[in-house]
């Protein structure tokens, strides 16, 4: 996965082309239809000639395939030029604080954001928040009240011990008074760290390991300082 972070490198958005392996097999293909079509008019029959039509309608063929490569390759060339410009305007997200859709949470300077929608009817919720292993290392009551909540993490476990920064899992679930499980949707905070380009798809990288489409942010801000 190219990363692009302090410094900016597009190359990577201009790789291969499909139009390109296709203009090359074409050339191939064509290269032995005309050795064959020599040796057949080196070979015919004086009284019987080659039917020059049938040949004329083959060329006529070749040329309409490789000017629809021609126009694939110069379409392509566009589409790659406009991500390139995507990409150039995501790098300026870089340093800046987002808002996105996931439960995939940072913890950086021992400090983790996150928000959760409690829907109306909940009688009980928790909250727990697992590290990159899975292991589950703080858990606490959730606030019911119905509408969007924010909770911040100081890094601290359930029995007061600060974690390391890095990547962290947040769950919020929770119950109505029937006792049925309840969908809550989460969202994150941290600080954008690159932009990464994963099989021609675009994508922004949280913390160190955190990626994310950009159909996911919510919101921008100004990073706060320490």
């Amino acid at each position: 996965m190219p990363l692009i972070g302090d410094s900016l490198s597009t190359s990577t958005v201009l790789g291969g082309s499909r139009s390109a392996d296709s203009e090359a097999k074409l050339e191939e293909d064509l290269n032995k239809f005309l050795n064959l079509l020599v040796t057949q008019l080196k070979n015919q029959d004086p009284l019987d000639p080659i039917d020059s039509s049938e040949f004329t309608s083959q060329l006529v063929q070749f040329a309409s395939v490789e000017q629809q490569i021609f126009q694939n390759s110069n379409l392509e060339k566009l589409l790659q030029l406009q991500k390139t410009n995507q990409v150039a305007n995501l790098v300026n997200l870089i340093g800046k604080t987002v808002e996105a859709e996931g439960r995939k949470m940072p913890l950086e300077n021992g400090k983790g954001e996150f928000t959760y929608t409690i829907p109306a009817g909940a009688r009980k919720a928790t909250i727990t928040i697992t590290n990159s292993s899975g292991l589950t290392v703080f858990t606490v009551d959730a606030d019911t009240t119905a509408g969007k909540n924010t909770f911040s993490w100081n890094g601290n476990s359930t029995s007061g011990v600060q974690q390391s920064d890095g990547s962290y899992n947040v769950l919020v679930s929770g119950t109505d008074f029937q006792g049925n499980l309840m969908v809550i949707p989460h969202t994150v905070f941290g600080r954008i760290t690159g932009v990464s380009i994963d099989d021609g798809v675009l994508a922004l990288n949280m913390g160190d390991d955190i990626t994310f489409g950009q159909d996911k942010v919510l919101s921008v801000k100004e990073t706060k300082t320490p």
